[in-house]
């Protein structure tokens, strides 16, 4: 199951950050998780939002340039160690982790990932067939 992330090209100008996250807000939309990577000129706002088709409605409505990407989502364990495991199994099979980040919320004595994977169906079969928990937009909604 791969779930929705809506990325959004920020120039890097006072102001701009707060202007996404205002627009998705005054849309009604629920950040789940978020990460922003910057360099000198622009960042890349991630998130995925819990109507992620109408976040990036009314990003675009608003003058940003926003897109949709398939990522997964696993739970980890949260203890020592835990994201640990979950990346040997993709080290051994060969996958390659283009970024991650973490989601804010909890779900029991999990702790959640997001990935980009090179390629998200391998990861997908792999993690299933390792027993690992990746989970689905209604899980990711009911959060």
């Amino acid at each position: 199951m791969k779930i929705t992330q809506i990325s959004v090209f920020l120039e890097n100008r006072k102001g701009r950050l707060y202007g996404a996250i205002r627009v998705i807000g005054s849309a009604g939309i629920d950040i789940k998780a978020l990460t922003i990577a910057e360099n000198e000129d622009f960042g890349i706002l991630r998130m995925v939002v819990n109507r992620p088709d109408e976040a990036v409605n009314a990003l675009k409505q608003e003058g940003f340039i926003a897109s949709i990407t398939d990522i997964v989502a696993v739970e980890v364990d949260d203890r020592p160690g835990g994201l640990a495991n979950i990346l040997k199994v993709l080290d051994d099979q060969d996958v390659n982790l283009e970024y991650m980040y973490a989601f804010v919320e909890k779900s029991a004595d999990k702790a959640i990932m997001v990935f980009r994977f090179e390629d998200p169906d391998k990861a997908l079969g792999i993690l299933t067939n390792n027993g690992i928990r990746v989970l689905g937009r209604k899980e990711i909604r009911g959060l």
